[in-house]
C-alpha cells in the first residue's frame, strides 16, 4: 500500500509549515499518531496555549485534523497525510521558490537537532541498538538519472515497512520507532569540479 503523501506547492501552505514548533508537532504526530495540545506541550516544552495555536494553524492549512474524542485543548489531533514533500520546480514563481527554501532550512535544522539529541543519548542505548543504528556519508560520481534511481531504490526499501508506520501493532516484538533521513546533494556548482582523466 502506497503512502498518502502530499506535495506542497502553495506558498501560503509552505510558509505555514516553516516554523520550528509546527515541524516539531508534525514529527510528534508522526510518531504518536495523535496528540492533544497538552501532550504536544509536554514533549516540546512549549506552553499548552502556544501548541494549541500552532495546531490551529496546521489545521487551517490542511496538515492536521481532529481525531476522535476530547474537547478544547484536550482534543486530539492527527495528521491528514502520511508525509509531505516539497522542492523547487521549473517555472515556479519566485514567492513559492523562496517558501520552499525557507521550509527546507527549518526542516534541516530540526532534523539536525534530533540527530544531535540521539547522539547525546547513544551511550544509554542497548548495544544491539547502538550497533544497528548508523550514520555515514560518502561522495561518488553519478548522473542525474542514476541519482534518481538510487533515491527511488531507497524509498522502495523503506516503503516495504510503511504499514508498520500506519499501524505499529503490526511490527514484530521488540520493534521501536526508527527515523531515517536521506539527503543527496551536489557539493560544488556545475563546472567547478570535473573528474580527472584516468589515462
Amino acid at each position: 500500500m502506497s503512502e498518502n503523501r502530499a506535495s506542497l506547492t502553495d506558498p501560503a501552505q509552505l510558509r505555514a509549515l516553516s516554523h520550528p514548533l509546527r515541524i516539531a508537532i508534525v514529527n510528534l504526530l508522526t510518531l504518536e499518531r495523535s496528540a492533544t495540545a497538552t501532550r504536544c506541550a509536554e514533549i516540546t516544552g512549549e506552553s499548552v496555549a502556544s501548541c494549541s495555536y500552532h495546531l490551529s494553524i496546521l489545521a487551517k492549512y490542511g496538515f492536521v485534523e481532529p481525531a476522535d474524542g476530547g474537547r478544547g485543548r484536550e482534543k486530539p489531533w492527527r495528521l491528514v497525510h502520511d508525509g509531505h514533500s516539497w522542492s523547487v520546480e521549473d517555472g515556479m514563481e519566485p514567492e513559492a521558490a523562496m517558501a520552499v527554501e525557507a521550509l527546507s532550512e527549518v526542516f534541516i535544522d530540526d532534523t539536525a537537532a534530533r540527530i544531535k539529541r540521539w547522539n547525546r543519548r547513544l551511550g544509554q542505548e542497548p548495544e544491539q541498538w547502538r550497533r544497528a543504528a548508523s550514520s555515514w556519508n560518502t561522495v561518488t560520481w553519478l548522473t542525474a538519472a542514476e541519482l534518481r534511481d538510487m533515491t527511488a531504490e531507497f524509498q522502495a526499501l523503506v516503503a516495504r515497512y510503511a504499514d508498520r508506520r500506519r499501524d505499529p501493532s503490526t511490527a514484530p516484538p521488540g520493534a521501536r520507532p526508527v527515523e531515517m533521513f536521506l539527503a543527496a546533494w551536489l557539493p560544488r556548482p556545475i563546472g567547478e569540479i570535473v573528474p580527472e582523466d584516468p589515462s
